[in-house]
């Protein structure tokens, strides 16, 4: 991943700064530009592989209604330029109570400061952790054929060998680059829920298939799909997604996953992963399997149709298309606990085994 590095990063926040404070000498109204975080704001790119920004940017201009946003946004940017000079870190949370120092420009909720802090990220072209702030939540668990190169807080190279974790897992670390990786596995599975993960720990099916199984815990995290993406790239493998049968499952993991988010459109180059493919659950499977499902719920028939009409990469691929309103004439959704009605090893002896027979059927 090709990063600026830390130095020139705090320069860029000096600058805009020094820019806001001259205007203000000059009796001008200073302003700030960042890019529309959101889908109608991007485009899908097959051949890059990604949803990349179409250019739309808000310009946020100081005045009386704007002058508490404004603060936020520079003191954020300072607290920023305070981190990378002293080669420190604070979690998103502990950015959220620094800022009750900030006096009226202190923020009330969490999300206010989450969303000043994305807009900072969004402004100077860079990932959070760049600016020196990090999530509370651990990027995800692996268990199978991957040995992790890390290293200690001295230097010393460290080798990881995520066979040997017994019914537990190696967590992947928040910064992910500096890893190296050695694996002979024939396959990624990236897995939505926990337990699943476990299910599949349980039965050694990392060992009986020669693969590296990757638990998501829900939407994977920045530091997740930066760690498939290396993988992915790394090892030349390929990578399938197995989740529930579901518009949060298809579209708030699995398609951020593959090709990622309106809201940080200005990263996906490097935080999604274009080679992955979508294993299941799918609505064919609630019929090919008999599995017990639930009805869609008011929200998901919102999202899938909001999907099927502005959501470019579903726009793009009719398979997927035609999955989301087979769905929606059925009027169910599907958890991966489900095959459960077949029996606790039906997913390992059965679906899976099937599944990767015919890969090239995956939906894209």
């Amino acid at each position: 991943m090709s990063q600026t590095k830390q130095a020139p990063v705090a320069k860029q926040i000096a600058d805009n700064a020094q820019d806001v404070y001259d205007k203000i000498l000059k009796k001008q109204k200073p302003t700030m530009s960042t890019p529309v975080r959101s889908l109608a704001n991007v485009k899908y790119q097959p051949k890059k592989g990604f949803l990349e920004m179409r250019g739309k940017i808000k310009q946020r201009t100081l005045t009386v209604g704007t002058v508490k946003t404004f603060a936020q946004t520079l003191k954020m940017m300072a607290l920023s330029k305070e981190l990378i000079e002293k080669d420190d870190m604070a979690t998103k949370r502990e950015a959220y109570y620094i800022s009750k120092n900030w006096g009226k420009a202190g923020f009330s909720e969490q999300p206010e400061s989450d969303t000043i802090m994305d807009d900072v990220e969004a402004m100077f072209g860079v990932n959070r952790e760049q600016l020196k702030f990090i999530p509370e939540e651990k990027g995800g668990d692996i268990a199978g054929k991957l040995i992790v190169i890390d290293r200690d807080a001295s230097g010393k190279k460290l080798r990881i060998d995520c066979t040997k974790f017994g019914s537990g897992a190696y967590s992947i670390p928040i910064d992910v680059e500096h890893l190296q990786f050695e694996s002979d596995a024939k396959f990624i599975l990236a897995i939505e829920t926990a337990g699943m993960f476990q299910r599949l720990v349980k039965y050694d099916y990392w060992h009986k298939n020669s693969c590296i199984l990757i638990s998501m815990g829900g939407v994977p995290t920045r530091a997740c799909r930066r760690f498939i993406r290396r993988l992915s790239d790394g090892l030349k493998i390929p990578v399938y997604a197995f989740v529930d049968g579901d518009p949060y499952g298809y579209f708030n993991i699995y398609r951020t996953l593959k090709v990622g988010s309106g809201n940080a459109a200005h990263l996906n180059e490097y935080f999604c992963v274009p080679k992955a493919t979508f294993l299941g659950v799918t609505p064919q499977d609630v019929v090919d399997y008999e599995l017990p499902t639930h009805p869609l719920k008011e929200v998901d028939i919102k999202r899938a149709k909001d999907a099927l009409k502005n959501d470019p990469f579903v726009k793009h691929h009719k398979r997927w298309q035609e999955s989301i309103n087979q769905m929606l004439k059925m009027g169910i959704r599907v958890e991966q606990q489900a095959f459960a009605k077949h029996g606790l090893d039906f997913v390992v002896n059965n679906y899976l085994p099937d599944k990767l027979a015919s890969t090239s059927k995956f939906l894209p």
